[in-house]
């Protein structure tokens, strides 16, 4: 498919939903406001629906026109953002699913393509860093606002520049909204710097549970719905606790897992450093991801499912 066949749906559309992935990061957000913005420069509306959302994303321009959900029970168009398969969508799902038309937009390299259009870059570092090329050619002018959505998304999925993803033309795409007049000191402190007091007390606890397995090459902590109940925690107040594992000296690979509520498992994050595939090793487990970021649903108890991600692990250590 071409950028075209995009354009012409979005035209075509009266109604447009606009999805992202469950407990989504900036990137997810990010990509889902922006895309909003540039559907209006097109003179269309369109409704971004996400249940939940952390509030240290309150903040984005026109955050507060996000719908926990909607009474419009088939849109013309659905378009999935920074998604790589249908299950990931949660309660976005059935809109997606009873869409006319259906678009897919994402960086994961591990893309199910589940849409009647796909446009995926598993070279980008970010899903809102494509928009930025894909807006451009819809002859859409990137306004402060937009500008704002896009550097969010850029920033959280590349940890602040510091991924390997991160190419000239990511810093070449900053420098520009830069110019364009984006305050990108103030989206990195208030998307990365910025935390909740229940995330502060969450990564105390999980810090002191912490423990160095295979040589010190590997770490591993978990969260369960106890821990979170007790410091009152809101959706996303888990996010970046993952790091934690992978910025000590000697750890190639960082695991957190949290109790997943209305299951029997847990969702795996993990993290590498060097040379492990998380991608790879999550795949293998049911999940997916990026070369050093991935994740996974594991059922059973906690040394279960320790267990599981560590057989995986040993097999890329070095």
């Amino acid at each position: 498919m071409t950028v075209d066949n995009i354009l012409e749906e979005i035209k075509k559309a009266e109604t447009i939903a606009i999805l992202t992935h469950e407990t989504p990061d900036g990137d997810a957000i990010g990509s889902s406001l922006a895309m909003k913005l540039a559907i209006n420069e097109l003179g269309k509306e369109a409704d971004v629906i996400i249940p939940k959302f952390s509030k240290t994303f309150e903040f984005l321009p026109d955050a507060n026109t996000i719908k926990a959900q909607s009474e419009i029970k088939r849109y013309d168009l659905a378009i999935a953002l920074d998604c790589s398969d249908l299950k990931r969508l949660e309660k976005g799902k059935e809109y997606f699913e009873t869409a006319k038309t259906k678009i897919v937009i994402d960086h994961h390299s591990n893309n199910a393509m589940f849409g009647d259009y796909n446009f995926v870059n598993p070279v980008a570092p970010a899903c809102c860093e494509i928009l930025v090329g894909m807006f451009e050619y819809f002859g859409i002018e990137i306004s402060t606002k937009l500008g704002t959505c896009i550097i969010a998304g850029i920033i959280t999925d590349t940890g602040g520049f510091q991924y390997s993803g991160v190419t000239a033309e990511t810093f070449e795409f900053a420098a520009e909204l830069l110019r364009k007049g984006v305050n990108i000191p103030l989206v990195y402190k208030k998307a990365l710097k910025v935390r909740t007091k229940a995330n502060f007390e969450l990564e105390k606890l999980i810090s002191n549970r912490m423990e160095f397995l295979e040589d010190g090459k590997v770490t591993f902590t978990y969260m369960n719905l106890e821990d979170e109940k007790k410091v009152n925690a809101q959706e996303g107040d888990h996010e970046g606790l993952v790091e934690i594992g992978r910025d000590i000296e000697g750890v190639e690979v960082s695991i957190f897992i949290r109790e997943k509520e209305g299951t029997d498992g847990y969702k795996v994050s993990l993290r590498s450093n060097e040379y492990v595939n998380v991608a790879d090793v999550c795949l293998m487990l049911g999940g997916g991801g990026h070369l050093r970021a991935a994740g996974c649903f594991i059922s059973g108890s906690i040394s279960e499912v320790k267990e599981k991600i560590l057989g995986e692990i040993r097999k890329v250590l070095k």
